[in-house]
């Protein structure tokens, strides 16, 4: 195979290596998700403690989840405007921008100040910053998986599709590890709490930290040259003056069917990030009781879990190359269901329990996610091809992802501290797309260029 992997680029036409597509939908996602795991963990850590009034611990969670939420609300309208621009201008500039928005704004937070010192603008200014993450990475996913599947060989397409779905567990285990480290340095005579020093400042590092990532980041996207298809579609004058609009008038039921593929994918995959953490932190004798670890146990725990995560996203994608995306997403998606009931025997085994439900929980993450990356974009002709998969994944993260930590923890309460309705939870969104699995049709044999 050679070393170009431009489909269909004409003779003496610029192509991007395998290396520069592997790098430039990697690298992006990566540090996309490892700021959002930053935010997610300090949600759970640093800010129910720093950015709200003292009082009910549980509302201050709540709250910290809320703003958590805030920034998927922002995302289908970073799809809309940067789906404008890259089915407009091109995928390269793009990428840039979001990519800008998302580091500017995570370096920001890493340098606010708290409830103590300036009151309710603390959260206001948290809210704003969470919003521009999420403007940002609405624009950020739907362009690293069009590099990925626009460049890819012939029948490839789902192994590309995977490398921007990769940057999810890479970007876990930085962001987390980074924060185990500081939390090392710094640590805490009450393993409930982080220690007074990492309270104070030792949070802010993960934040300021992804300075250093955007810049190497830039670096691989502006050495990009335009996909294939997306130059075909300038030349044959099919780019379109609104894709929005032409995209909701004619692949209304695309939009739809990539929104509900995609929603128990989110809810896992918040599930097992966000709402496990705090879950696994929380005393065993807590008014609403958890696991009762201690942060660097958990966590740690959490890291041989992600490491099934980015296994299986890999694998999914010869699987999809092989069986087919509807075929796999069919089966991943009934072993979702069914891990959903699996909770409460699983946690009631001790630790061996606990890590099994990590890594199954990872590993069907892996599997779910992985094939997304090549199915969204491929529901829609390339003129469309940037809105209608940014839509269609960032709708599904307001239904999914914005609300899933929210709702995990109003069932964890109801359930007096047991995880048996978030389980519960988990399956009935899981059968919500196994029904859109079965509307829907196999993509695997489309023209990419179309």
């Amino acid at each position: 195979m050679s070393n170009s992997v431009s489909a269909g680029a004409s003779a003496g036409r610029p192509s991007n290596s395998r290396a520069r597509v592997i790098l430039a939908s990697l690298v992006g996602t990566t540090i996309e998700f490892y700021d959002f795991y930053v935010y997610a963990t300090a949600a759970v850590l640093v800010f129910p403690h720093l950015f709200f009034p003292k009082g009910n611990e549980t509302t201050a969670l709540l709250a910290s989840f809320a703003i958590f939420g805030a920034a998927m609300v922002a995302r289908p309208l970073g799809a809309i405007v940067f789906g404008h621009l890259g089915d407009r201008k091109g995928r390269k500039a793009t990428l840039v921008g979001a990519l800008l928005t998302m580091g500017i704004a995570t370096f920001l937070i890493g340098a606010l100040p708290t409830y103590p010192m300036v009151g309710w603008l603390a959260p206001l200014l948290l809210v704003i910053l969470r919003l521009a993450q999420g403007f940002a990475l609405g624009g950020e996913w739907s362009g690293a998986a069009l590099v990925a599947t626009e460049n890819a060989p012939e029948g490839k397409r789902a192994v590309y599709g995977t490398f921007p779905q990769l940057g999810a567990p890479i970007g876990f285990i930085i962001a987390n590890g980074l924060f185990l480290i500081i939390a090392a340095l710094m640590p805490s005579g009450d393993p409930s709490m982080p220690s007074e020093a990492f309270l104070s400042w030792g949070w802010r590092i993960p934040f300021l930290f992804s300075a250093v990532m955007v810049v190497v980041g830039l670096w691989v996207r502006l050495n990009l040259v335009e996909s294939a298809a997306f130059e075909k579609t300038v030349t044959q004058g099919k780019v379109q003056r609104l894709p929005l609009a032409t995209v909701f008038r004619t692949h209304w039921k695309q939009l739809l069917l990539g929104t509900f593929y995609m929603l128990a994918t989110y809810v896992l995959f918040y599930l097992m990030t966000t709402f496990s953490l705090s879950y696994g932190r929380a005393a065993i004798d807590a008014p609403v009781a958890g696991l009762g670890y201690d942060y660097r146990t958990f966590v740690l725990m959490m890291i041989g879990g992600v490491v099934f995560f980015g296994i299986f996203t890999y694998l999914s994608g010869p699987w999809a190359d092989s069986w087919g995306r509807r075929k796999t997403l069919l089966w991943v998606t009934a072993g979702i269901a069914l891990f959903g009931l699996a909770w409460v025997p699983l946690l009631s085994l001790g630790t061996v329990g606990v890590m099994a439900w990590l890594v199954i929980g990872f590993a069907l993450m892996g599997m779910t996610f992985g094939p997304m990356g090549a199915l969204l974009p491929e529901l829609f002709p390339a003129a469309l091809r940037y809105t209608g998969s940014g839509i269609s994944y960032n709708v599904s993260s307001i239904l999914g992802a914005a609300v899933a930590p929210f709702i995990a923890v109003a069932l964890w309460s109801y359930g007096g501290g047991s995880p048996f309705y978030v389980g519960v939870y988990l399956t009935v969104m899981a059968l919500i797309t196994f029904l859109a699995l079965l509307l829907g049709e196999e993509t695997q044999h489309i023209d990419i260029e179309a």
